[in-house]
C-alpha cells in the first residue's frame, strides 16, 4: 500500500526528463569544445617547440601552468560569447586525438602484441564512455516542484516518504535538476550524475582511464627512445616528434590527478560514503551528532557520524552488491 501511494505521489507530481538542447546548441557546444581542445593541445605543442632541450618531467609544471592558463582563456571566450562548451566532448575529442596520434606515430615503434592490447583498451574505454554518459545513474524523480525543495535536496515524496526503502539516500542533484538514489557527485566530464546504477561503471571507466594514460605513456616513451638510439629515424617530421611528446605531456598530466581522484573514490567506497555526502553532511541528519556539554568541554556541538559504515569488507560488499528496491 506504501508503495502504491509513493507512484501516486509520482504521477501527480509530474516528473520529466532532462531537458535536450536544439541541433543549433548542440553544434554551437561541440564547436566550443572543439575549440579548447584545440587551444590546450597547442599550448602543450608550444612547449616542448619553445623549449626542447629541457627534460620531459621539468617541462610537467611548465605545462601544467600552460593548460591552466590556456583553459581560463577558454573559459573567458565562453563567457565573452555567452556560449557554454561540452565537457563530455572535450574529453571524447582527446582521448580521439591521443588515439590518433598513437595509430600514425607511436604503434610502429611497440611490439604487435601491445598494439593489439593498446587498441583494445581504447576501444573499450569509448565504449564504457558511452554507456556511461547516456546511461541511468539512478533516477528516483525529474524536477522539483519549487526552489525550497532543491535548496533541501528532497522531493516533496522524500519528505514524506523518507524511511522508504526507494528513498533510502536520494540526493538532489542541482545541475541535473534530478533525485537520484545513491547520488555520489555530477561528472561534468561525462556529463552524467554518479549514483548508485552507474557507481560501479564509473570506476571501471576511472580505472580505465588510468590504464589507457598510463599505456599511452610507455609507448609513447618506448618511441621515443628507439628514435633517440637508431640510426633511422622513426620521426616523420619534427612537428610529429613534437606532437608525441607533448601528448606525452597531457597524459602525465592527466594521470596525475587521476590517480589521486581514483585513490579519494576508493576510500569513499571503503568508508561507504558518498562525495556529496562527505562534503556536505551537515545537510543531512543522519550525519550528525549532537554532543553534550561535559567537564572537558562546556559547549554542545554537532560531530560527523556516518550510520551506514559496516567495516571495509561489508562496504566493498554494499558497492559491489547494492540493495535494489523491488516492489512487494
Amino acid at each position: 500500500m506504501l508503495n502504491f501511494c509513493i507512484s501516486m505521489e509520482m504521477v501527480k507530481l509530474g516528473f520529466q526528463r532532462r531537458s535536450k538542447k536544439s541541433p543549433w546548441e548542440i553544434l554551437v557546444s561541440l564547436l566550443v569544445s572543439f575549440f579548447l581542445f584545440s587551444l590546450c593541445q597547442f599550448a602543450l605543442f608550444m612547449v616542448f617547440h619553445l623549449s626542447p632541450s629541457l627534460p620531459l618531467l621539468a617541462m610537467l609544471p611548465i605545462s601544467a601552468l600552460v593548460l591552466l592558463a590556456a583553459m581560463a582563456l577558454g573559459r573567458c571566450w565562453k563567457r565573452i560569447l555567452g556560449v557554454s562548451a561540452s565537457a563530455p566532448a572535450f574529453v571524447l575529442f582527446n582521448i580521439l586525438f591521443l588515439w590518433g596520434v598513437y595509430i600514425v606515430a607511436i604503434r610502429q615503434a611497440i611490439s604487435l602484441f601491445f598494439d593489439v592490447v593498446i587498441n583494445a583498451e581504447c576501444t573499450l574505454l569509448l565504449v564504457a564512455f558511452y554507456r556511461i554518459h547516456s546511461g541511468d545513474p539512478g533516477v528516483v524523480a525529474y524536477g522539483s516542484s519549487s526552489a525550497s525543495l532543491e535548496e533541501s535536496g528532497l522531493s516533496e515524496v522524500n519528505l514524506q516518504y523518507e524511511n522508504s526503502p526507494l528513498y533510502s539516500r536520494v540526493r538532489y542533484c542541482k545541475i541535473c535538476k534530478t533525485s537520484v538514489r545513491g547520488f555520489d557527485h555530477h561528472c561534468s566530464a561525462f556529463g552524467n550524475c554518479i549514483g548508485q546504477k552507474n557507481h560501479r561503471l564509473f570506476m571501471v571507466l576511472l580505472i580505465g582511464f588510468v590504464i589507457v594514460e598510463a599505456s599511452y605513456i610507455v609507448s609513447a616513451l618506448q618511441y621515443i627512445t628507439k628514435s633517440m638510439n637508431t640510426e633511422k629515424v622513426l620521426l616523420e617530421s619534427i612537428s610529429l616528434g613534437n606532437l608525441v611528446i607533448s601528448t606525452t605531456l597531457f597524459s602525465l598530466l592527466q594521470l596525475l590527478w587521476q590517480v589521486v581522484f581514483l585513490m579519494w573514490h576508493v576510500y569513499c567506497i571503503c568508508a561507504n560514503i558518498k562525495s556529496e555526502e562527505w562534503i556536505n553532511w551537515k545537510k543531512y541528519p543522519e550525519f550528525q551528532v549532537a554532543v553534550q556539554p561535559h567537564p572537558g568541554n562546556p559547549f554542545s556541538c554537532i560531530k560527523f557520524s556516518n550510520p551506514y559504515n559496516k567495516g571495509i569488507i561489508g562496504n566493498i560488499r554494499d558497492f559491489l552488491q547494492p540493495q535494489e528496491y523491488r516492489p512487494i
